[in-house]
């Protein structure tokens, strides 16, 4: 019986499955992006690796001047360098491509400036493995994940979570979460198309009209330690317009391509 054991040792047993089974069966990645991350990229790197060694890391280096990729080198990572700073899609976008490029069934995104906790990587693959989805999406939020932030960001993800149940016909509730599994089908539709500035939502959108399943997992992040947020008032602003007014416009074709 399920409930005959405490939830750590469920879980601890959860993922020594997973790890095995990932293992004999799948050929997964990491991919993640980071743009001037030197003080964070090498624990996450070890974070990964210590979580879940059945996995490769990729870290996209976004144009970044502080030597994050070249800590990621000596952390064993592989590393692909954009000479520019092009943002988190396109820096995404190229990890997908690469994914696809060298065959990898699943990839799992994951951020440089270590909130996500790759122990959670696991559960985020189990159930890409058992095919019960396409996208699985961390939530700090489901099921009392108990992440605080900014009270303005958790206001926009909320708002944003709450327009996206709608238009998906799903209940989300952490549509700005970066800590995600794709599987292939979902592999391929991200490298030839990825929303470039603050695509975590949009790349939902995409996913959902694309028909693509997505499923949600409680996850618990950490506070950022090291390094600054790119994310300032002006770009909050931003975003929340942007992205509302890219989700109104994708709704809208979804419903035009319906029609026809």
């Amino acid at each position: 019986m399920a409930g005959a054991f405490p939830p750590q040792k469920r879980r601890a047993g959860a993922q020594m499955l997973v790890r095995e089974h990932a293992m004999e069966t799948q050929k997964i990645i990491v991919i993640v992006p980071a743009y001037e991350e030197a003080a964070n990229i090498a624990g996450v790197i070890e974070d990964i690796r210590g979580n879940f060694p059945a996995a490769d890391i990729l870290i996209v280096d976004d144009g970044s001047s502080d030597g994050t990729g070249k800590i990621a080198l000596q952390h064993g990572a592989e590393v692909l360098t954009i000479p520019f700073n092009l943002g988190i899609g396109s820096a995404v976008q190229t990890g997908y491509q690469y994914a696809l490029r060298e065959g990898y069934d699943i990839a799992i995104q994951l951020d440089g400036d270590g909130q996500h906790d790759a122990s959670f990587l696991p559960e985020m693959v189990s159930p890409l493995v058992n095919g019960e989805c396409d996208l699985v999406l961390g939530s700090r939020y489901l099921a009392g994940g108990g992440y605080k932030g900014a009270r303005g960001r958790r206001a926009g993800t909320a708002f944003f979570s709450w327009t996206l149940s709608l238009l998906l016909g799903q209940k989300v509730t952490d549509s700005t979460s970066g800590f995600r599994a794709v599987n292939l089908e979902a592999i391929e539709l991200f490298a030839a198309d990825y929303p470039r500035d603050y695509p975590e939502v949009e790349a939902l959108l995409l996913a959902h009209v694309t028909r693509l399943k997505i499923k949600e997992i409680p996850v618990t992040m950490r506070e950022r330690t090291g390094g600054k947020s790119s994310i300032n008032l002006f770009r909050s602003a931003y975003y929340m317009v942007k992205v509302f007014l890219a989700l109104i416009v994708g709704f809208s074709r979804r419903r035009a391509s319906r029609a026809e």
